[in-house]
């Protein structure tokens, strides 16, 4: 099936790379600066919203699913959007989900910088922007962590796929939600066929992030 280059395979495999990152993209709009806040900054309720991200990263994706799917229902507030069964919905709501795996493996990577580098630079005459930044370039192996582990993350995501795309041929169907419908097919091998390629992308591109970390 891989090697017969099977025109659908090859189309939902760039359908999924194209929507898990897209949802990837808008995470990092709107994830990496609440990071870069509660990783760089010290203000009441900072500790509350920490917890909340913490929180939400175990939120089962079907509970998301369902109500992300009451929001862009016909009859739902985000219903004049159309986004239901489309793939930019499925992009909105995978981005929805690993928005929590970003914020807390950043900032988390930003508190695991050493304090007295902070203190070096203030030392040194940096202003509050320049010790930011340095934090940030310091950091920014485990940010590309982050990135990594939310696209990885939404590339294998089923539920919110599921729910939000409907798995329909030539429009919304991913490479989890064709596994699971060849699986109850009984179609076997054209599940594991499946399963490989969805691992042989995740296990690429961390290859690649982790050479360009070390370049």
């Amino acid at each position: 099936m891989i090697w017969s280059r099977d025109p659908e395979v090859f189309s939902i495999t760039f359908l999924s790379m194209c929507v898990s990152g897209l949802a990837t993209m808008l995470s990092c709009l709107w994830g990496l600066p609440i990071a870069f806040l509660l990783g760089l900054s010290s203000f009441p309720g900072r500790s509350f919203i920490k917890g909340f991200f913490n929180a939400m990263l175990g939120v089962p994706t079907v509970t998301l699913g369902l109500l992300l799917y009451l929001l862009m229902s016909k009859s739902g507030p985000l219903g004049v959007f159309q986004l239901l069964y489309t793939p930019l919905g499925i992009s909105i709501g995978q981005s929805i989900l690993i928005t929590p795996i970003l914020v807390s493996f950043t900032t988390s990577a930003l508190e695991s910088i050493d304090v007295e580098l902070r203190d070096l630079a203030k030392t040194l005459g940096a202003s509050r922007l320049q010790t930011d930044l340095t934090l940030m370039r310091e950091s920014l192996s485990g940010i590309l962590l982050a990135i990594t582990a939310s696209f990885n993350r939404a590339f294998s995501e089923l539920g919110i796929a599921m729910m939000i795309g409907g798995n329909i041929r030539n429009v919304t169907r991913v490479l989890t939600t064709s596994i699971a419908l060849e699986t109850a097919r009984g179609e076997i091998a054209f599940s594991i066929a499946l399963a490989i390629i969805l691992m042989a992308v995740v296990f690429s591109i961390t290859a690649i992030i982790n050479v360009l970390k070390k370049s």
